[in-house]
């Protein structure tokens, strides 16, 4: 009868293991935040400075994120994390690139 005590999240997308983890959330709120910047930035030919650090930052803390990930849920918005700050790092780079007009 201990089968009906637990939650199935075997198939949930959003699967966790129940325990905390701080380093893991973090690195995947950064790498969401910092995707979404490079991704918004990137739309604007004057921001690709700001793009392309962003990017690449996100790209760097994304994969290290994915490197000490421990569940689904980490791992899934990693990745759309990682696939916005790569965007975002191609078009600042295509824009202009990092260091770009400041020499």
């Amino acid at each position: 009868m201990a089968q009906a005590l637990r939650p199935n999240t075997a198939g949930s997308l959003f699967a966790t293991d129940g325990k905390p983890h701080p380093v893991q959330r973090a690195l995947m709120a950064t790498t969401l935040v910092l995707g979404v910047v490079a991704f918004v930035t990137a739309m604007f030919d004057s921001l690709h400075l700001l793009s392309s650090w962003a990017g690449l930052v996100g790209i760097v803390a994304g994969a290290y994120g994915q490197w000490i990930s421990e569940t689904t849920r980490e791992r899934f918005f990693l990745i759309l994390g990682l696939g916005a700050s790569s965007v975002g790092f191609g078009l600042g780079m295509a824009n202009g690139g990092l260091f770009g007009g400041l020499w």
